[in-house]
């Protein structure tokens, strides 16, 4: 027990009445305490984890995260290591307890998969320019959130000619410093520099970003954090939308998501969930031609759809419009006293490949992607792409895969100061452990293992969705099943709270013909079997398997809070990710 003149703060309620109730877990057992947990209240808890994690576990098959994992017995020994790959992968640092060598391999192995040209060089001294081209990346700590933030990050300070250069007077600065008699520090300082723009190219580094409906929401989250303006934060009520309703838009895409300038908020997507490409290329070249550059995110497996943009097509039909308005290449001043520049384009396109950019390629190998074009480095014009290695790969915890080029980084061609340095990650401090999990995964894997797999999880989703037409057959119901070409997801009518808890089924909530539906998905990952399929046919038999969703009527309000308020950027509240 806390003595009396202990500085510690008291719970206003009990947690207990206040937290959600989760079965099989008593949160008495798991309370922390200034004193030592007795041990059979220790155990107590652990047995009850235990027990709650393997039963979701094995009837787990509601998100796009494999479950079949096998990394114990060669790496559990680490979890008694602090292991940090803090800073580059391709710069060793001081901080030697470090796995960047399997970071740096796991990273080859899939510049090879994405067709980048590998190994990452750094070479400035060389007359040979190549080394540009290669690739830079690094293994993210968080799951692919953060290769998008970074991605956007880059795509934003790239493309509003921002540099980083060494500052010249930080040794000087250092020793001025230093006369007061306190240690100053010498090391190389960077500097944002940015370049001016001038009267008549009023918006040559103002990017705007692009991205479809499906989009998921932490590519607009991330456009939030970084204040990047949105095509319709930046067009609506200020000219006239390019595109014309309904004309310009998908099949059945309803006015209602326009905005009352007649904008549409995100690009349209078409039925399947991929982006619009004839709405997007009328969006994007308005801009263009108003010389603002671009920035367009890609999706490659769309989080509830599962749906592939066609991004070979989208690059091919937006690359005349660039040309055209001088944003393929451009010219950025980065030191106007010398008139040094750098050639740079005015746009920047970044794939959002969190599930698909890991077993597609594979599929691809198989000869099943049929026609379905390249996402990857193989499209010249593509920056930077990112994945998510703790979904169709497996890991115990979220992880990923950012990939850009070096020419991309921030830099001077002809001067190259700054690159990989100690900090040019997003994070700072990285998961090392993620790189060993990689690392591990696709040491005891070949190509033909993960061809296998991705067959596998392809015909487990045509296994499922035959079953689930079947029992809308046998029950006599319209559960409103659907499914996105070479999608691993499947969606349908939104079973009772008790099966969807025991499946883990994400939700979601759809209006169609002005009927409120809540939707859910099953994900088929590599830990799904086909009896696992038959055990969730078996629930959604039962008589109270569906229960009634009741229309229910929709109410709207808006409050003015002044009257030259300026509604910002659309952020939608719920789905599009893991809830």
């Amino acid at each position: 027990m806390a003595k009396q003149s202990d500085p510690i703060n008291t719970p206003t309620k009990d947690p207990n009445d206040v937290y959600p109730k989760v079965p099989g877990i008593d949160y008495n057992d798991f309370k922390l305490s200034s004193e030592r947990m007795p041990e059979e209240q220790r155990r107590r808890a652990l047995e009850q984890l235990y027990q709650y994690e393997f039963v979701q576990k094995e009837n787990f098959m509601g998100y796009q995260s494999n479950q079949k994992l096998d990394f114990k017995n060669d790496l559990s020994v680490y979890l008694n290591y602090h292991l940090n790959n803090i800073g580059d992968p391709f710069v060793s640092g001081n901080d030697t307890l470090n796995t960047k060598f399997a970071e740096r391999a796991v990273l080859d192995y899939f510049a090879a998969l994405w067709n980048a040209r590998w190994p990452h060089e750094y070479d400035p001294e060389s007359p040979d320019r190549d080394w540009r081209e290669s690739y830079w990346g690094y293994i993210l700590s968080m799951g692919c959130t953060e290769g998008n933030i970074y991605g956007l990050w880059n795509a934003r300070d790239y493309l509003s000619g921002k540099f980083l250069l060494e500052d010249p007077n930080a040794q000087e600065k250092a020793r001025l410093a230093s006369l007061n008699g306190r240690p100053a520090a010498a090391e190389p300082r960077l500097m944002y520099y940015q370049a001016k723009v001038s009267e008549n190219e009023p918006n040559k580094f103002s990017p705007i970003a692009f991205y479809s409906q499906d989009t998921h929401y932490s590519i607009i989250k991330a456009m939030r954090v970084l204040d990047i303006k949105t095509f319709n934060e930046a067009g609506s009520g200020k000219f006239e939308c390019p595109l014309i309703y309904p004309d310009d838009y998908p099949s059945g895409y309803s006015r209602h998501y326009l905005d009352e300038n007649g904008w549409p908020l995100e690009v349209p997507s078409d039925n399947d969930g991929s982006i619009h490409i004839p709405a997007l290329k009328k969006l994007a070249e308005v801009f263009a031609e108003q010389g603002y550059p671009i920035i367009v995110n890609f999706n490659y497996g769309t989080t509830f759809k599962g749906a592939f943009d066609n991004v070979a097509l989208a690059v091919k039909e937006l690359v005349p419009i660039l040309r055209q308005n001088g944003l393929y290449e451009r010219e950025v001043e980065y030191d106007p006293v010398h008139k040094k520049s750098d050639i740079r384009t005015g746009f920047w396109f970044h794939v959002d490949g969190a599930l698909g950019a890991a077993y597609m390629p594979f599929l691809e190998m198989a000869g099943r992607s049929g026609n379905f074009p390249i996402f990857d480095f193989r499209i010249k014009e593509l920056q930077s792409i990112a994945m998510s290695g703790h979904k169709w790969i497996g890991a115990p915890w979220p992880c990923g895969i950012y990939m850009t080029k070096v020419k991309y980084q921030l830099l001077p061609p002809d001067n190259p100061i700054y690159i990989g340095s100690p900090d040019s990650t997003f994070a700072g401090s990285r998961n090392a452990f993620s790189a060993l999990i990689l690392w591990d995964y696709f040491s005891k894997h070949s190509y033909q293992d993960l061809i296998n797999k991705a067959l596998y999880t392809e015909n487990l989703a045509r296994y499922a969705l035959g079953r689930l037409k079947e029992l809308e057959q046998s029950l006599g119901k319209d559960l409103w099943v659907e499914y996105s070409p070479r999608s691993l997801a499947i969606r349908f009518k939104q079973p009772n709270d008790s099966i969807t808890f025991k499946y883990s089924l994400s939700g979601e909530i759809l209006y169609v013909n002005s009927e409120k539906r809540a939707y859910c998905h099953i994900y088929m990952m590599e830990s799904v079997t086909p009896k696992l399929i038959d055990d969730l046919m078996a629930d959604l038999k039962a008589p109270d398997a569906f229960p009634d969703q009741p229309h229910a009527e929709v109410s709207y309000s808006q409050e003015i809070i002044t009257p030259d308020a300026k509604r910002g950027i659309f952020i939608p509240a719920n789905g599009r990710g893991f809830k």
